[in-house]
């Protein structure tokens, strides 16, 4: 796994045998940037199969549609379908980031619970799990090597905060019980979990 960094969003390219996906892009208008950081990681966007996005607020799916224009193929969850419009508004007030709605009909639609054996077909061992308590389309990627790329999920140690808060408790249970290693934020710094 690579970590890209080229604006406010920690994205990340996994490469597995048969094939490689992108999670997250950064807000509309950092292609340029997004060019720098691929470049000086030795990738070329022919080298991306898939973009995914962790949920599509604008500082996570900025640059899908212009990836899709050069051949990437985006990997949509079906719990994602009715949210992949919702930053449109939000880039159309500023025309100089001349951004292009997604073309969804040419996503690759996906369900949670085929994800694994979707990821199996690109030689990438892990699952695609549904993380709705920062929004309803939020997911999370959970590799089986032990690393979790969690987007806006807030991370675990303000769980105290959120006494009241039962589904960001439900999204840990659930990524706690797949035992990961590495959670890997959006935003947030990097949690590591003790070897025992």
């Amino acid at each position: 796994m690579i970590h890209l960094r080229y604006g406010n969003t920690n994205t990340f390219y996994i490469k597995g045998s048969r094939g490689s996906i992108l999670v997250d892009t950064d807000f509309a208008g950092t292609l340029q940037g997004f060019y720098r950081a691929i470049k000086m990681n030795n990738i070329k966007v022919v080298d991306i199969d898939y973009v995914l996005a962790t949920h599509y607020h604008p500082d996570h799916m900025g640059l899908i549609s212009e990836l899709m224009a050069q051949g990437v193929k985006l990997l949509l969850i079906d719990i994602q379908q009715g949210s992949v419009h919702y930053s449109d508004n939000i880039f159309a007030r500023d025309p100089r980031l001349d951004y292009t709605p997604i073309d969804e009909t040419r996503a690759e639609v996906i369900s949670c619970a085929d994800s694994r054996s979707f990821l199996a077909e690109l030689g990438i061992n892990g699952e695609i799990v549904s993380t709705p308590s920062h929004s309803e389309d939020s997911i999370s990627l959970v590799l089986d090597e032990g690393i979790c790329l969690a987007g806006d999920l807030e991370p675990m140690e303000y769980l105290g905060a959120y006494d009241e808060n039962i589904p960001l408790k439900q999204d840990w249970e659930l990524i706690l019980s797949k035992h990961p290693k590495r959670i890997c934020y959006a935003h947030a710094n990097e949690k590591k979990f003790e070897e025992e």
